[in-house]
C-alpha cells in the first residue's frame, strides 16, 4: 500500500468513527433534538425577555404579523421586526420558555 492510500484509509477510518460516535450520541429518545442552544456571553433569559417586552410595548407584534403576511415595512419598522424575530429565536432556542 502506498503512503497516499494509507492516508486515505486513515481519513476513511476517522470519518467512520466520527459517524459512529454521532449515531451513538444522537441515538437516544430525544428524536434528534440537539438540546438547548447556549446564549451569548452577557445574555440571559431575563434580558432577552425584557427586550422582547420592550419591543412588544412599541407595537412590534403587529409589525411582525404585517411582515409575515407580506406587507412592505419602512426600514425602522423592519429593523424592529428583524430584532424581535432574532430575540425570539434565541429565547426559544435556549428554552427560556420551559
Amino acid at each position: 500500500m502506498t503512503r497516499t492510500n494509507s492516508f486515505r484509509w486513515g481519513l476513511v477510518a476517522v470519518a467512520g468513527l466520527a459517524l459512529l460516535a454521532g449515531c451513538a450520541e444522537g441515538g437516544g429518545s430525544t428524536g434528534g433534538d440537539p438540546g438547548a442552544i447556549p446564549l451569548a456571553a452577557g445574555q440571559s433569559c431575563g434580558s432577552i425577555r425584557g427586550e422582547l417586552d420592550k419591543l412588544d410595548r412599541k407595537g412590534t407584534q403587529s409589525k411582525v404579523e404585517a411582515a409575515t403576511s407580506g406587507k412592505k415595512l419602512p426600514p425602522a419598522a423592519q429593523a424592529d421586526v428583524d430584532r424581535y424575530n432574532s430575540l425570539l429565536n434565541q429565547y426559544l432556542g435556549a428554552r427560556c420558555h420551559v
